[in-house]
């Protein structure tokens, strides 16, 4: 079996909130994850990501990855990067230009996202 690369589980998790993907976001994502919201600050728990994409509240057009940095230590991978997120968050269209850090636990041949935080860029 190919051993899955850190930077191509978070492309996946990329593709799962513009394609609005639950399966592959649980694929992804651990079951404990905790994300820091860009937009708020706030906590934010992979239950809650899921039902808020799958209720359509929150809807990415695009996510553009500027550019990332992938560092592993044996069973961990911190990713650091830049983003151009589109979309619409209850009806309201937003644009963030964002840096963040996403840290990834290997689980057998894949990587799963443990932690995510991402900061705006002014």
């Amino acid at each position: 079996m190919n051993e899955q690369k850190p930077e191509e589980a978070e492309k996946e998790f990329f593709d799962s909130l513009t394609s609005s993907d639950i399966g592959k976001l649980r694929n992804v994502v651990s079951e404990d994850i905790v994300l820091i919201d860009v937009m708020s600050g706030g906590e934010v728990s992979g239950p809650q990501l899921a039902e808020v994409l799958q209720s359509g509240h929150l809807k990415f057009d695009s996510i553009e990855r500027l550019g990332f940095r992938v560092r592993s230590y044996s069973d961990v991978a911190i990713i650091t990067g830049q983003t151009v997120m589109t979309g619409a968050y209850e009806g309201q269209p937003f644009k963030i230009n964002s840096a963040y850090t996403h840290v990834f636990l290997k689980d057998n041949h894949s990587w799963r996202m443990v932690s995510a935080q991402g900061t705006p860029i002014k």
